[in-house]
């Protein structure tokens, strides 16, 4: 006894169904179970089924058989024959070519996109600034102007695809005519070929040109930040538009600042005097200088918070903070005189050491990592 299912079973209708209704069937079970539409494991195999099953319910004689003798009358010689062609035919031949026919060349094609790395310094991601850069690229020929063909001659329209950049081929399969569009061979799809090709192109129709574009890095950018050239790219092909450059940004360390996010933070150092006594202290900024006030008793990982002196921020108004972060430098090579005095000083202060509820370095990565 077969093991195959019976073909009205497949398709999901009655043994008394009418033409029209057995290809609605399956019109609507190949476009559910086609493997570009549905990606389930054995959609394929059911796929064929269903071709299989409708191959021979539409055919008046195949059908007659099949209904007398099951399987039986169908097998060996009277088998649609599935070899030589895969999923995307069949569906062709019922669907006109979904997912089969080839893109068309002579369409209008977008040019690609290029990037360029700029290093740039630290002042330069704060205040902005225009700097130039150097690419290559291609570009239409500047002697035949892009048509590929030598000054005074001109492209013809192919003799293979007589203009139309495809080539149709009409094969017969067990559901009727199968027609399968593709790329002429000859012209590459451009429906036109070149007798003569241009001498400094040969016949391309673009060379690589080296250009010196001018980039406005605005103020705030940070490494990673890109920076936008429309129309900068590769040429579009057929009339498509240019890509376009990107400019894609890293920023030199600073010798002093730090910067998180839109913060920026310096660290700076106070002798022992001047943390336990007091002092008013001059700090660089990235515009400028300020003075800050280090109380007496400052201790090592102080931070000092200075709003609106950080970062600009990238498209939009206002400025990110400043957060200065104090050391105490420890004096060396003291004189005979500075040793005595510290000793003295030592005499009056504890001599055991003070167990600390946070230390330095809790502090100092609190400042430079967030909270």
């Amino acid at each position: 006894m077969s093991s195959k299912r019976d073909y009205y079973e497949i398709l999901g209708v009655g043994r008394q169904a009418a033409q029209d209704e057995i290809r609605s069937a399956y019109r609507r079970l190949a476009k559910q179970l086609h493997p570009d539409v549905n990606k389930e494991d054995g959609a394929e195999d059911k796929f064929k089924e269903v071709s299989e099953a409708y191959a021979i319910l539409s055919d008046e004689q195949k059908r007659a058989a099949y209904d007398r003798y099951g399987h039986a009358g169908v097998s060996g010689a009277n088998a649609p024959d599935f070899s030589g062609f895969g999923v995307e035919d069949i569906f062709e031949s019922i669907f006109g070519g979904f997912g089969t026919r080839t893109s068309n060349r002579r369409s209008p094609r977008r040019g690609a996109d290029l990037r360029y790395d700029l290093t740039i310094s630290f002042e330069e991601s704060i205040n902005g600034a225009d700097k130039e850069v150097q690419i290559t690229r291609h570009e239409p020929c500047p002697t035949c102007r892009g048509s590929g063909a030598e000054p005074g001659t001109t492209p013809v329209r192919c003799a293979t695809c007589n203009g139309s950049g495809e080539v149709r081929q009409v094969r017969q399969t067990f559901l009727g005519s199968m027609v399968n569009v593709t790329t002429c061979p000859t012209c590459q799809g451009k429906g036109e070929t070149i007798a003569t090709p241009c001498h400094t192109c040969h016949g391309r129709t673009q060379v690589r040109q080296t250009r010196k574009l001018s980039v406005n890095i605005p103020p705030g950018v940070d490494s990673g930040t890109q920076v936008r050239l429309s129309g900068e790219g590769e040429p579009g092909q057929n009339g498509g538009p240019n890509g376009n450059l990107y400019v894609a940004l890293a920023v030199a360390p600073h010798k002093f600042f730090r910067r998180q996010g839109d913060d920026i933070v310096l660290e700076v150092a106070v002798n022992l005097a001047q943390a336990a006594l007091g002092t008013d202290v001059t700090v660089p900024t990235v515009n400028g200088t300020e003075k800050i006030k280090i109380p007496a008793g400052t201790q090592p990982g102080t931070t000092f918070h200075l709003r609106g002196k950080g970062a600009p921020h990238l498209q939009r108004n206002g400025r990110g903070d400043m957060f200065v972060l104090v050391t105490v430098a420890t004096p060396t090579n003291l004189t005979n005189e500075q040793k005595k005095l510290l000793k003295d000083l030592a005499k009056s202060l504890p001599a055991d050491a003070i167990p600390q509820e946070r230390g330095l370095i809790d502090r100092i990565r609190e400042v430079l990592v967030g909270n």
